[in-house]
């Protein structure tokens, strides 16, 4: 990716999070939700206490630099860099709040994570779908040597789903991956995958 192409993507994902800070703020209610039509899925809850951890740590963090550096300059940087930490926190938090993954009334499924990922699956290439917790040590996206791509909250998914062929998605920065099952968490798992099955038309595990 060039410099520029990663510019462009940095821009376009600040200015995701502060519409997705203002709908959250608003209580306006999910992006890309067909209301009576599609179903959302939240996973925000799941990253609840690392986001206040973080945030805390980053409120901090702000005001002990302030009242340490005694330089203008360096003060205003610090402090400039401090309250945009806090505000980053805060619109991630609203992004993955906003943006849930969808079940449409297709049986589709869109999955995503905050504004950084956004992942549409027809429902003709889901295969199964299946309640299964684990634990990757991933990044949000990434690929392993099955092909599976896990988009952990918190370091879990819940929600395991197989295709019937490989698709292909763009990752965080601007790459593309390949993958065949998809393992994602969801808030209330059982009722996810239940409706998926129903809507998807899928055999029951």
């Amino acid at each position: 990716m060039t410099a520029a192409r990663a510019a462009l993507r940095l821009a376009r994902h600040e200015l995701l999070l502060t519409t997705s800070t203002l709908r959250w703020a608003t209580r306006r209610g999910p992006h890309g939700v067909r209301a009576g039509e599609d179903l959302p899925v939240p996973y925000a809850a799941g990253q609840h206490a690392v986001t206040l951890c973080f945030l805390f740590a980053s409120v901090v963090e702000t005001v002990v630099l302030a009242l340490l550096i005694p330089w203008p300059l360096v003060h205003l940087i610090a402090l400039v860099l401090g309250v945009w930490g806090c505000w980053f926190v805060i619109a991630l938090h609203a992004s993955l709040a906003v943006r849930p993954h969808v079940i449409g009334a297709d049986g589709s499924l869109r999955l995503r994570y905050g504004a950084l990922l956004d992942i549409r699956i027809p429902a003709e290439r889901i295969a199964s779908a299946r309640v299964e917790r684990r634990y990757p040590a991933t990044s949000p996206g990434a690929v392993d040597e099955r092909g599976h791509a896990d988009l952990a909250v918190a370091g879990q998914t819940t929600v395991t789903v197989e295709l019937t062929e490989p698709i292909a998605f763009t990752r965080v920065l601007g790459a593309t991956a390949t993958a065949r099952a998809f393992r994602c968490y969801a808030e209330d798992p059982g009722s996810a995958v239940a409706a998926l099955r129903a809507r998807a038309r899928l055999d029951p595990a």
